[in-house]
C-alpha cells in the first residue's frame, strides 16, 4: 500500500514539472521550439568581462568586510604582539583584495588589449 502510493505521489511530481516546462519556455519569450540566449551579453569577451566585473564587486566587498573583522581582532589582541601581527596581516591582505577586486574589470580589458582580442 504505501509503495503504492509513493509511485501515485512520484507520477503527479513528474506530470507536474512536465506541465511547468512550458510555462518556462513561455516565460523566456522565446518561440517554440527555439533555444534562446539566456545572458546579457552575444560574445565570450563580453561575457568575461561582465564576470569579471560581477567577481570584482564580490572581492572588494569581501575585503570591506576583512577590514572590518581585522580591526575586532586588533581590538581583541590586548597587546599580543602575535594576535597584533595578525591582525595587521588581515588588514594588509584585505587591501590587496580591494584593490584587485576593484581592478578586476581592468585586469580583464589589458589583458585583451595584450592579446589582441579587441
Amino acid at each position: 500500500m504505501v509503495l503504492m502510493n509513493k509511485k501515485i505521489i512520484s507520477l503527479a511530481i513528474l506530470t507536474g514539472l512536465f506541465c511547468c516546462a512550458s510555462l518556462a519556455v513561455a516565460v523566456t519569450g522565446c518561440p517554440t521550439g527555439q533555444i534562446c540566449n539566456p545572458l546579457s551579453k552575444d560574445t565570450f569577451e563580453g561575457l568575461l568581462e561582465d564576470i569579471a566585473a560581477n567577481i570584482g564587486i564580490f572581492i572588494a566587498a569581501l575585503g570591506t568586510i576583512m577590514i572590518v573583522v581585522s580591526g575586532i581582532l586588533y581590538l581583541l589582541s590586548a597587546g599580543s604582539p602575535e594576535k597584533i601581527g595578525t591582525a595587521k596581516k588581515a588588514l594588509i591582505y584585505a587591501i590587496m583584495g580591494i584593490a584587485i577586486g576593484l581592478s578586476a574589470q581592468a585586469i580583464v580589458l589589458i589583458v585583451k588589449k595584450i592579446i589582441g582580442a579587441e
